[in-house]
Formats: structure tokens, C-alpha cells, sequence
């Protein structure tokens, strides 16, 4: 899951700049499908026009509802009522998202379901 909201309080808009001819969210997004670590991968957002951004190319994206004072609080509206195991927050301002720190963190969530089904 990405959260991400475009009015930012430091910098409204920063997932809508355009980097190198695609917007940060939009990086973000691709990025984080190409490391084929997940099952599935959205976008969860209250604004519209990340929304369409995401859409309009074909990826996967969730508008929350409700106002929330922090992307994990969005993250948790999104996943209410989905049939998941294991949830993990990429930041919607990380377009250069790192394959291996990635990893790292899902191979500690399958060793923690190792060590509990011994």
C-alpha cells in the first residue's frame, strides 16, 4: 500500500511533479510493482487527481473516505474489510524504492510466521 495525499502541509502537490517525464506518485507506484515482491500493490489516496493519475496508467488505486491525520491511518481504512495477510507501507514519495530493503523487511514477517506455526 502507498498512501498519499496531495495536499501536503511542507510541499502540496509533491506527488504530482513531474520526474523525468512521469509524476513522483507515478515512479512510486511503477517502481514498486516492478520489484515483484507483492501480490498486489494500490495506491490509497483522498485526492482525485492522484486517483486518475494512477488509474489513467493502469494501475491500482483506492480513494479513502475519511480524513486521516497520517498515511498509516489510510493505509488501515483501505485494508478494513480486504482478505490479506501482510500489509506493507512504501511511501508515495519514494520513487527510487530499494529491492533489497524491501525484502529484508518481508523476510522478517515469514520468519515470524515460521517461528509461530513450529
Amino acid at each position: 500500500m502507498i498512501p498519499a495525499r496531495y495536499s501536503a502541509s511542507r510541499f502540496p502537490g509533491k506527488l504530482m511533479q513531474d520526474l523525468n517525464g512521469k509524476t513522483v506518485i507515478l515512479r512510486t507506484y511503477e517502481a514498486t510493482k516492478a520489484t515483484n515482491l507483492f501480490d498486489d500493490v494500490f495506491v490509497v489516496t483522498d485526492s482525485e487527481i492522484i486517483f486518475k493519475e494512477i488509474t489513467s496508467h493502469g494501475g491500482k488505486a483506492i480513494m479513502s473516505i475519511k480524513e486521516h491525520e497520517c498515511g498509516s491511518d489510510r493505509i488501515a481504512e483501505a485494508v478494513e474489510n480486504l482478505d490479506i495477510d501482510i500489509v506493507v507501507n512504501v511511501q508515495g514519495d519514494e520513487p527510487f524504492t530499494e529491492v533489497a530493503s524491501l525484502k529484508k523487511l518481508i523476510q522478517v514477517f515469514k520468519e515470524d510466521t515460521e517461528n509461530k506455526s513450529i
